[in-house]
């Protein structure tokens, strides 16, 4: 074997290293997390609200620097982008299980979030840009893989290093997951930039970022006006945020996709079915914990349950989709999540864990049967060159539910339970928090079932919005 064929299947060694760690942190950090977060309120005792912002800032971050670090990328480099955000996210990790006090982690948290933008912005287009079209198949299937490993083991060893080494411990093990990963990225040879020499979109960027700040604290201030006013304020940012995108030569997010229908509706339940997702866990983690008295190794093995379900079914929906309409397998994926969410409105106290499981599976079921559909569905919607656009999109739409999903829960823990704690006495209140979330996502998955079956027209809508803007 000569050395420039050792080099390389030892560059895609390093590549593959690169891409198992780096899909496994996102999915790991956020739902191992919520398995901790009882413990984490005992510690620093803080109340419900400063609690979810644990888990939101995280996601906050993550969805404010996902579009700019991918553009950022397209312009300098996404390996150079890529190993940055490994070493913040390390050394930030590092730094949050030193945290000695609730807002101390909120805010290494926030560093995580941005340290994970510039990983998760830039993992798949690495992939793509350094295998060549007959591997890539593998290469995202392995990837894949590592996203599923961090939602299955989440839960369960978050919930395991919870209980027999402290909550710091979560943060702890992402320090050797993030040296390992930079190592490989480091040893990967060349580097990936579309866009050399164009400018970077600041504005966009700052507007976008500052609406998503404005809408998300402004549902953690509800049902106060200054809220509702936070959340207008956000709302009149995001339509600004348009209008001015649609007149940049070089935006950070191409806006005239959505003059798609198709795309847009693919995107939006994207949205909806990623807000039901995060707020299940983090919900369902309190309500296992502080109603049902289960230990953190206990909780995280029966939230373990949701994944492991995504991960069976995710392939037979994939090939399912090859041989039935994309947008009606993820219609059915819609409908079955929808049914999954309604049986968590009847949860009490006396509820039997029998019923919280098979929740949990037929839930697991729905989003298997949506996710990759759905992404086809997207990524059918448009023509090939703006492959790479939709993907970033569709990335944002999901971060962006997350987000969405917390806030609501937040929202619904304001209402009943304003700033107080999660003690027996406020459990009542607790458990009607926790069924008005469940109503409130089972409603729009509802409705995502119908948002999901519009038809893609024509691709070649796009290009002529496009031609018809430049003129």
């Amino acid at each position: 074997m000569n050395k420039s064929l050792r080099n390389e299947i030892s560059g895609k060694n390093y590549a593959l290293i690169l891409a198992i760690f780096a899909s496994f942190i996102p999915p790991f950090v956020g739902s191992s997390i919520n398995v901790a977060l009882p413990t984490i309120a005992s510690e620093f005792g803080i109340s419900a609200i400063i609690l979810s912002w644990i888990p939101t800032a995280y996601l906050l971050a993550l969805a404010i620097f996902l579009v700019p670090f991918s553009r950022i990328a397209d312009i300098y480099g996404r390996k150079k982008v890529f190993i940055y955000g490994m070493i913040l996210f390390t050394i930030s990790s590092f730094l949050a299980a030193l945290s000695n006090s609730g807002f101390m982690l909120i805010f290494f948290r926030i560093f995580q979030g941005i340290g994970s933008a510039m990983i998760y912005g830039n993992l798949f287009a690495i992939i793509i840009s350094f295998f060549p079209a007959t591997e890539r198949g593998k290469a995202l299937g392995l990837t894949i893989t590592g996203v599923f490993m961090g939602l299955f083991l989440g839960p369960v060893l978050g919930g395991f290093l919870t209980q027999y080494l402290g909550w710091r411990s979560i943060f702890i093990i992402n320090v050797p997951i993030g040296i390992i990963t930079t190592f490989a990225a480091t040893k990967l040879k060349g580097e990936w930039a579309e866009a050399i020499g164009e400018k970077f979109d600041t504005i966009g960027s700052i507007i976008l970022g500052l609406s998503l700040i404005l809408m998300m604290y402004g549902l953690s201030e509800l049902p106060e006006k200054i809220g509702v006013f936070l959340i207008l304020a956000g709302l009149v940012g995001i339509f600004i945020f348009y209008k001015v995108e649609k007149r940049t030569d070089s935006p950070v997010l191409n806006v005239n996709l959505f003059k798609n229908r198709a795309f847009t509706s693919n995107n939006l339940v994207a949205l909806i079915n990623y807000s039901a997702g995060v707020s299940v866990v983090f919900v369902l983690s309190l309500y296992l914990q502080y109603i049902k008295g289960l230990s953190p190794e206990d909780a995280g093995i029966i939230l373990a349950v949701q994944p492991v379900m995504m991960a069976i079914f995710s392939p037979f929906a994939g090939r399912l989709s090859d041989k039935i309409e994309a947008r009606i397998v993820a219609s059915v994926g819609m409908a079955v999540s929808s049914a999954g969410l309604a049986i968590f409105i009847f949860l009490d106290k006396n509820t039997s864990l029998d019923l919280a499981v098979a929740g949990l599976i037929i839930l697991g079921i729905g989003f298997a049967l949506f996710t990759s559909p759905n992404t086809n569905a997207v990524m059918s919607s448009v023509k090939k060159k703006y492959y790479g656009a939709a993907s970033a999109t569709l990335s944002t739409m999901r971060v962006m539910g997350q987000m969405s999903g917390m806030g609501i829960a937040i929202l619904s823990l304001a209402l009943f339970l304003g700033n107080a704690k999660i003690v027996p006495e406020n459990f009542g209140l607790f458990l009607a928090s926790a069924k008005t979330s469940f109503l409130i996502f089972s409603f729009l998955s509802l409705i995502g079932v119908f948002a999901s079956l519009v038809k893609v027209k024509d691709v070649h809508e796009v290009d002529k919005t496009l031609e018809r803007n430049k003129k």
